[in-house]
C-alpha cells in the first residue's frame, strides 16, 4: 500500500508491511468506535492495548533493518531479530502492567527481577521507537530523565534528589497510572486519535485537492499569486490535519512549484508552506485538534478556546500576507493577467461542501453541548458521507478510505509512541520533584522579571519543541512549565496560549525548522536557507504570545475586557505588522537601504512593547520613517523624467555632432 514505506523491500518485510496497514486500518476504526461509544472497558486496558497496536506499527514502518540495510546488507536480519524481541518484550511488559494492577491498587505488589528488568527493556524500547519516528531530540530528553532518575543522587546542587532505586522507578514509571500510561496517553486514545483520522479521510475524499484549486482560483489576481494561495490553503487544512509535516508535504508538492514559476526563490517558498502549514495549528475551530485538548486541561469550554486563539491567528496570517505581497513588489512582480488566472472547474463550489460540512458537523456538534470526542466522530461520519455523495473519482475507487484510514493509523501511532515518552518524563519530574524545582527557578526569575521569566520559558518550548509533533511538545511543556508561569499570576489561558505559540513555532526555528526541512526537497533548496526565510515569515508568531500575556484583551474572553484597549491593540499590532515586514523584506514602496531597516525593526517592536513611553517614541519614529520613505519615492519620481529629458536631449545632440562630422 503506497504510503505506508518500508525502507528495507524484501520477502521478509513485505509480510510486516501488510501487519502495519491491516493494524494502522485497525487502530483507526478504533478511534472511531471510542469516538462513539466512549471509555467501553477499564482504562488500563485500552491505554496498554493501544500502545502495543501502535508499537507494532511503528516496527513495521520503520524497521532497525531498514536502517542496518544499507551499511551492511548482511546483517539486516540481525536487525528483524532485535525488532522481533524488542516487540515480544513489550507485549510482555504490558501484559505484566495489566497483570499486577489489582496488586498496585492494593498497594501489595511486590517487583521481581524478571518485572523490573522487562519494564525497563520495554521503556527503553519506547524511547527507540520514538527516536526512529521523530528524532534523537526528544529520546534523548527521555533517556537522560531516567538515567537522572536512577543515578541524580550523586548530581550537586538542586539537581540532586533522595535516590530511586530501579523498583521504585518501574513502580510509577510503567506499573503506575501516573507514567506511560497516565492521563496524556488517556487523552490522546479517548480524544486526539480521531481527530488525527478525521484530518486523513478529509484528505482521502479529495477535500484538498478542491480547497488548493479555490486558493488559487481566490488569489491570482494578487501580487503574489499562488504563494498567496499557500497561505490559504496551508491554514485551512492544516487545522484540521494535525501535523506540519503532513501539511506541507500535502499541500506544498502543488503550491511550491507554483510560487516558483511565478518568480520567488526555492527558499522563500519553501519557507512560505513550512510558515503557513506551521499557522494551521494556531487556527480555529480546530486547530489540528489542541483546541479541544486546551479546553480540557485549562478547564474552559472549547467556544472559549476557538474564541480566544481567533485574533492572534488572524494576524499570523495577515503578517504573511503582508510580507509576500511585499516580496513581490521587491521582485517586481505584477498580478497575473486575467485571461492567464486560475479558472473554478464546474461544481468546484459544491465540492468544497466536503471540507465546509464536516467543519460544521464539528461546530454545531459542540454548539449543542456534546463532547470534542462526539464532534470528532460526527467530523468522521460526515467527511466519509460527503465524500461518497459528492466524489464520483471516490465511489469508483472506494480503496482510498482504507489508504487514508491506514495514513491516519500510522500518523497516530507516532504520536501515541511519542505521549508514551512524555509521560515517562512527567512521572520521573513528578517523583524527582526536578519540574517542580524548575517551575520555582523560573519563577524566582519572574520575581525580578516577569519579561526575564517568559524569555526563558519560550526558549525551553522552542527547543522541547524541536522536531516533535504539536499535541506532545504542548503537552510536556505545559504541564512542566505552566506551573511556573501560573505562580507570577498569568492566567491559565494565557499560559496555556503562549505555551502552545511556542511550541508550534519550533517547527520553523532552526536549527531543526522541521517544516522548513520537510519543504525544502520539494522546492529543492538549503534547509538553512529556508529554515530563515519561514522564520522570518512567521515573526509575528513570536511576538504575540507576549501581548497576550501583558495584555489579554486580544483573546476577547477576558473578565476585564475593554474595547478600547482592544482597538488599541489591534491598531498597534497592525502598525508592527507593516515596520517589521517591509524591514524584514527589506522593501515598502520600493528597496529599503539597511540603516532604514534596522530602524524600522527598532521601531516595530517598540511599539508593542508592554512601556507606554516606548509604543509612543516607536509609533513616531516609524511614521517618520514612513514618511521619508514615501518622500524619497516622490522625489526620485519627479526627478526621472527631467533625467529621462536630458538625457534624450544628450543622445539628440550626440546624434547631431555625428551628422556634422560626417
Amino acid at each position: 500500500m503506497s504510503g505506508i514505506s518500508l525502507a528495507l523491500r524484501d520477502g521478509f518485510a513485505r509480510p510486516w508491511q501488510a501487519i502495519a496497514a491491516v493494524l494502522a486500518v485497525a487502530v483507526s476504526l478504533h478511534a472511531i468506535y471510542v469516538a462513539y461509544i466512549g471509555q467501553y472497558v477499564a482504562p488500563e486496558l485500552i491505554r496498554s492495548g493501544v500502545l502495543m497496536a501502535c508499537a507494532v506499527i511503528v516496527v513495521c514502518t520503520a524497521p532497525l533493518a531498514g536502517l542496518i540495510a544499507p551499511r551492511w546488507p548482511r546483517a539486516a536480519a540481525l536487525g528483524w531479530l532485535i525488532d522481533i524481541l524488542l516487540l515480544a518484550n513489550l507485549a510482555y511488559a504490558c501484559w505484566n502492567f495489566l497483570y499486577k494492577l489489582d496488586d498496585m491498587e492494593n498497594l501489595i505488589v511486590s517487583f521481581s527481577t524478571v518485572d523490573k528488568t522487562t519494564a525497563l527493556l520495554a521503556v527503553l524500547s519506547l524511547l527507540e521507537l520514538t527516536r526512529r519516528v521523530f528524532g534523537s531530540v526528544l529520546a534523548g530528553v527521555g533517556l537522560i530523565t531516567l538515567l537522572y532518575c536512577l543515578f541524580g543522587q550523586d548530581l550537586p546542587w538542586i539537581f540532586r534528589h533522595s535516590g530511586f532505586t530501579l523498583g521504585q522507578t518501574m513502580e510509577i514509571v510503567w506499573f503506575g497510572m501516573q507514567g506511560i500510561f497516565g492521563a496524556p496517553l488517556g487523552i490522546v486514545v479517548l480524544l486526539i486519535f480521531i481527530f488525527i483520522v478525521f484530518g486523513a479521510l478529509l484528505e482521502g475524499t479529495g477535500a484538498g485537492e478542491v480547497m488548493i484549486r479555490m486558493s488559487l482560483a481566490a488569489t491570482s489576481g494578487t501580487r503574489g499569486g499562488p504563494a498567496h494561495s499557500a497561505i490559504i490553503a496551508s491554514s485551512i487544512f492544516g487545522m484540521s490535519s494535525g501535523s506540519v509535516v503532513a501539511n506541507v508535504v500535502g499541500t506544498g508538492v502543488v503550491t511550491i512549484p507554483l510560487i516558483k514559476r511565478r518568480g520567488f526563490s526555492g527558499a522563500f517558498a519553501g519557507g512560505v508552506e513550512a510558515a503557513a502549514s506551521t499557522g494551521g495549528q494556531i487556527m480555529p475551530p480546530v486547530m489540528g485538534a489542541a483546541a479541544f485538548l486546551m479546553a480540557g486541561l485549562v478547564g474552559v469550554p472549547y467556544q472559549t478556546i476557538a474564541i480566544a486563539a481567533f485574533l492572534p491567528a488572524v494576524f499570523y496570517y495577515a503578517n504573511l500576507f503582508v510580507a509576500v505581497g511585499l516580496e513581490a513588489r521587491r521582485l517586481g512582480l505584477q498580478p497575473i493577467p486575467r485571461k492567464d488566472r486560475q479558472k473554478l472547474h464546474d461544481g468546484d463550489w459544491f465540492r468544497s461542501l466536503m471540507f465546509f460540512l464536516p467543519i460544521l458537523a464539528i461546530i454545531v456538534t459542540l454548539a449543542m453541548g456534546r463532547s470534542a470526542s462526539m464532534a470528532g466522530f460526527w467530523a468522521v461520519v460526515v467527511t466519509i458521507g460527503s465524500g461518497f455523495a459528492i466524489n464520483a473519482d471516490l465511489r469508483r475507487h472506494p480503496g482510498r478510505l482504507l489508504h487514508a484510514l491506514a495514513l491516519g493509523g500510522i500518523a497516530g501511532a507516532k504520536i501515541i509512541v511519542a505521549v508514551g515518552t512524555i509521560g515517562l518524563l512527567i512521572a520521573i519530574f513528578n517523583l524527582t520533584g526536578l519540574g517542580l524545582k524548575f517551575a520555582t527557578a523560573i519563577a524566582m526569575l519572574g520575581d525580578q522579571s516577569l519579561l526575564m521569566a517568559l524569555l526563558l520559558t519560550a526558549a525551553s518550548c522552542l527547543v522541547l519543541g524541536m522536531g516533535m509533533p504539536t499535541l506532545p511538545a504542548y503537552l510536556i511543556i505545559v504541564l512542566v512549565l505552566g506551573m511556573a508561569l501560573r505562580r507570577m499570576g498569568v492566567p491559565d489561558l494565557s499560559i496555556h496560549l503562549f505555551v502552545f505559540y511556542f511550541g508550534v513555532l519550533s517547527a520553523v526555528t532552526p536549527p531543526v525548522a522541521i517544516a522548513a526541512v520537510a519543504a525544502a526537497p520539494i522546492a529543492d533548496s538549503e534547509p538553512v536557507r529556508t529554515g530563515i526565510a519561514a522564520l522570518k515569515l512567521s515573526i509575528v508568531g513570536f511576538i504575540i504570545p507576549f501581548v497576550f500575556v501583558y495584555d489579554p484583551t486580544i483573546l476577547l474572553v477576558v473578565n476585564d475586557f475593554d474595547a478600547i484597549a482592544l482597538v488599541s491593540e489591534i491598531v498597534r499590532l497592525c502598525f508592527a505588522i507593516w515596520l517589521l515586514s517591509t524591514a524584514l523584506i527589506g522593501c515598502e514602496v520600493e528597496r529599503l537601504l539597511p540603516p532604514a531597516r534596522i530602524l524600522r525593526l527598532i521601531a516595530g517592536f517598540a511599539v508593542i512593547s508592554p512601556i507606554f513611553t516606548a509604543q509612543a517614541a516607536g509609533a513616531a519614529a516609524g511614521i517618520a520613517l514612513i514618511a521619508i520613505h514615501i518622500i524619497q519615492v516622490r522625489k526620485k519620481a519627479a526627478l526621472a523624467p527631467a533625467e529621462m529629458l536630458t538625457a534624450a536631449g544628450a543622445a539628440t545632440e550626440n546624434e547631431q555632432s555625428r551628422r556634422g562630422e560626417n
